[in-house]
C-alpha cells in the first residue's frame, strides 16, 4: 500500500496541504448523540435497505448479467444504476473502517467480486453500454453517464484503500482509472462527462496512489469544461457548466448536484496543483451561491425543471428541490474549502446542511428517503407503499425507493463517514468544527493528543472537552462558535469569557485533566429573510441552534395554512417543546374572488383562536404520517 495511503487513513478528502489536516476515521469515533444514533442507524438497517432495493430490482444482477453474456436482455435500471453499487460499496467500506465488523467486511468482498467479474480487459466496466446489442462506448457523453459511473468507481477503492485494503476493489478502481486515462488522455477522446464526478475521483487517487497521470487526466477534464464541448440542449449548456470555464463562473448555474461535484473536484485540483487562481475562483462561487442560491436549511437547487438553482434570490419554498444530493454536494465543497482555507464560514455552511438537508433525508426508521425537501406542503401527502418504487420528485412522504435512488446512497456513505468531518489539525493544536460524544486523537508537534468530547449537541449547547493526553510543550486548541452563536462563552482554568462567533481558542500548556467546556446559547430563535427572497418577505422561520424548525398539521390540528405568528415576543420553550404565538384561524371556503381592494380579500375567517403552537425540527417533519408542513409562516 503507498505511504500516502497509509497516512490517510479514514479520511474521504486527503489534500496533500491546506491551512487544516483532516482527522479521519481511525482518529476521531462518534460515539453517541445526535450523529451517532444515525450512524448506528444506517449500519444495522440503511445500508442494508439500500442494498437490498438494488438486489431486488437486478440493479446488482446486471454484473451477473455482464459476466454471463446476457445483457442486454437481462439489463434492469438506469443508464447509472451501476453508480449506485459503487456508491453502496464505498458506504460498506467506510462502516468497517469505522467499526471494523467483520459481517460488513464479508458483504463488500461478495459484492466486489461481481463487479469485477464484469469488468473487461482494459479496464472498462459498465453494463449499460459497450455490448453488442448496446449503445458503444461513450456515444452518448451528455447524458450516458459512463465517466459518473466510474467516479463513484473509484471512490469506492479510495475509500477501501483508505481503510486498510490493497485488494480486488481497488485493484477494479485502479483498473478503470488508468482506462479513463488511457481513453481520455491529451491525444484521445476531447470529451467530458454530462455529469462531473470522475474529477473530485481522479485526484483523491492521486492521492493514493502518487500516479501524476491521475491528476494530469482531472485537470483535463476541468479545464475542456465551460467550452460548449457537450453541445447544445434544451436547457442550455449551463445546465452541464458548459457555457463557462469554472475560473470565470461567479456563481454556481445549471444543475446543482453537477454544480457542486464540479465545485469540489476543482477545489481538489488547485490544492494540488497550488492554483491560487482556481481555488480562489471556486471559494468566490461557493461563497456568493451561500449567499444568494441557498435555503435557510442549507438546500439548493429551487427548480424542480433541471434540477437547478434558480436565479439569485429566488427560493420559493413550496417548489424548492433541494435535492439531497445536492445538500451532500454542498457538504463536499464546503469541507474541502475549509480544509484549504480554515475560514469558518465553509464549517458553519457543513453544519447547517448536514442537520437540515442530510438528517431530513432518512425516516426515523431507516427503511425511507427523501430526494427532495421541500420547505413548504401544501397538502398531505400519500403515504408510499413498501414494495412500491416512487418518482423521485413526485414523494411527498419518504418513500421506501425511487426510479432514480442516487439519494439513498449518497446518504449512507456520508453517514458512515462522517467520523472525518468532525476535527482537523494544523501545526499548531486541534480544531473541533462539529460537535458530537467522541473520542478524537491527533498529533500536534509529534506527540499525541486525545480528546474526549461530551455533549447533548444539538439538543443543548454544552460542549465539553476533556484532555486524556497532551504534547509536553504549548499548543492551541480551537473550538468552532457558529455564526448564530452570539453571547456564547468559553470557560477553562482561566475563567469563563464571552467569545465571539469564529473560532475560540485556548492556547498554552493545556495538560491531561484539563477541561474547556464552550456553552452555546441554543435556543429558539426568529429568522428573517433578506428582502431580496420575495418567495418568504412578510414571513418568518425560527431556528433552535443549527436546527431549522417547521410547522405541521399534526401538531396544529388544522392545515398550517391557517396560522399567522406574533414576532413581537420570542419563540417559547416548554417541556422540551418550541411554541410560537400565533392566530389560528378557522377559514371558510371560498367562494368569492380571492383578490380585492383590502387586506383578506377572499378570506373569510368564521372564527380565530390566539394560542402557543407547537414547532418540530425541519428533520423529524413527516415521520408521523402525512401532514401539511411549512418553515416560512405568515406574520400577523
Amino acid at each position: 500500500m503507498p505511504a500516502s495511503t497509509t497516512a490517510a487513513r479514514g479520511l474521504p478528502v486527503a489534500p496533500s496541504r491546506g491551512r487544516l489536516r483532516p482527522l479521519g476515521l481511525d482518529q476521531v469515533s462518534i460515539d453517541g448523540g445526535f450523529w451517532g444514533e444515525l450512524q448506528q442507524l444506517n449500519a444495522t438497517t440503511m445500508i442494508e435497505h439500500a442494498e437490498g432495493w438494488m438486489e431486488r430490482l437486478g440493479w446488482t444482477g446486471n454484473f451477473d448479467a455482464a459476466a454471463e453474456g446476457r445483457l442486454p436482455a437481462d439489463r434492469r435500471g438506469r443508464e447509472f444504476s451501476d453508480s449506485e453499487i459503487y456508491k453502496l460499496l464505498e458506504a460498506m467500506a467506510w462502516e468497517y473502517g469505522r467499526t471494523r465488523d467483520d459481517a460488513m467486511d464479508a458483504r463488500l468482498r461478495r459484492l466486489a467480486a461481481r463487479v469485477a467479474r464484469a469488468q473487461e480487459p482494459d479496464g472498462y466496466v459498465n453494463t449499460r453500454f459497450g455490448r453488442p446489442g448496446q449503445q458503444p462506448r461513450y456515444s452518448d457523453l451528455q447524458w450516458g453517464h459512463e465517466l459518473y459511473c466510474f467516479g463513484h468507481l473509484i471512490q469506492a477503492g479510495v475509500a477501501r484503500a483508505r481503510t486498510g485494503h490493497d485488494d480486488e476493489l481497488v485493484q477494479v478502481a485502479v483498473r478503470a482509472a488508468d482506462h479513463v486515462c488511457a481513453t481520455f488522455g491529451p491525444d484521445g477522446n476531447p470529451g467530458v462527462c454530462g455529469h462531473p464526478e470522475i474529477e473530485v475521483a481522479l485526484v483523491e487517487l492521486f492521492r493514493v496512489t502518487g500516479e501524476q497521470r491521475y491528476l494530469d487526466q482531472a485537470r483535463l477534464f476541468v479545464e475542456r469544461r465551460g467550452h460548449g464541448v457537450l453541445g447544445e440542449i434544451e436547457f442550455g449548456p449551463q445546465y452541464f457548466q458548459d457555457e463557462t470555464p469554472v475560473r470565470e463562473t461567479p456563481v454556481m448555474v445549471g444543475h446543482a448536484v453537477r454544480a457542486l461535484y464540479l465545485a469540489a473536484g476543482a477545489a481538489d485540483l488547485a490544492v494540488e496543483d497550488a492554483d491560487d487562481e482556481l481555488l480562489e475562483a471556486v471559494t468566490a462561487q461557493t461563497l456568493a451561491t451561500l449567499a444568494r442560491r441557498t435555503y435557510v436549511t442549507g438546500g439548493m437547487g429551487a427548480h424542480h425543471e433541471g434540477e437547478s438553482f434558480g436565479q439569485d434570490f429566488e427560493l420559493p419554498p413550496d417548489r424548492a428541490y433541494s435535492e439531497t444530493c445536492a445538500g451532500i454536494g454542498s457538504i463536499m465543497v464546503n469541507q474541502r474549502l475549509l480544509l484549504a482555507t480554515g475560514d469558518v464560514r465553509h464549517a458553519d455552511a457543513v453544519e447547517r446542511t448536514l442537520y437540515n438537508v442530510l438528517a431530513t433525508s432518512p425516516a426515523q426508521d431507516g427503511h425511507g428517503f427523501y430526494y427532495t425537501n421541500t420547505l413548504h406542503q401544501r397538502v398531505p401527502g400519500r403515504v408510499p407503499e413498501p414494495d412500491e418504487v416512487s418518482p423521485r420528485a413526485a414523494s411527498s412522504l419518504r418513500a421506501p425507493w425511487f426510479a432514480v435512488s442516487c439519494c439513498p446512497s449518497n446518504v449512507t456513505r456520508t453517514v458512515a463517514s462522517l467520523g472525518a468531518y468532525v476535527a482537523t489539525t494544523d501545526d499548531d493544536g486541534v480544531q473541533v468544527h462539529q460537535y458530537a460524544p467522541s473520542t478524537i486523537r491527533a498529533q500536534v508537534g509529534g506527540e499525541d493528543v486525545v480528546l474526549d468530547v461530551r455533549t447533548a449537541y444539538p439538543a443543548d449547547g454544552h460542549v465539553q472537552v476533556t484532555v486524556l493526553e497532551a504534547p509536553s510543550s504549548a499548543w492551541s486548541l480551537s473550538l468552532r462558535v457558529p455564526s448564530w452563536a452570539t453571547g456564547a462563552t468559553l470557560s477553562d482554568a482561566q475563567g469563563t469569557r464571552e467569545v465571539a462567533p469564529g473560532y475560540a481558542t485556548v492556547s498554552g500548556e493545556l495538560r491531561r485533566g484539563d477541561v474547556v467546556v464552550l456553552d452555546l446559547p441554543v435556543e429558539a430563535r426568529w429568522t428573517w429573510a433578506d428582502p431580496r427572497v420575495d418567495a418568504v418577505r412578510g414571513q418568518v422561520a425560527v431556528e433552535r441552534g443549527p436546527v431549522v424548525m417547521c410547522l405541521e398539521s399534526v401538531d396544529l390540528g388544522a392545515d398550517v395554512a391557517t396560522v399567522q405568528v406574533a414576532t413581537d415576543r420570542a419563540p417559547v420553550e416548554r417541556d422540551g417543546q418550541v411554541l410560537v404565538p400565533a392566530t389560528v384561524l378557522d377559514l371558510a371556503e371560498p367562494e368569492a374572488w380571492p383578490f380585492g381592494t383590502e387586506p383578506g380579500a377572499g378570506a373569510v375567517a368564521a372564527r380565530s383562536e390566539q394560542r402557543l403552537v407547537p414547532l418540530v425540527p425541519y428533520h423529524h417533519w413527516a415521520n408521523r404520517g402525512p401532514s401539511t408542513m411549512r418553515v416560512w409562516l405568515p406574520t400577523t
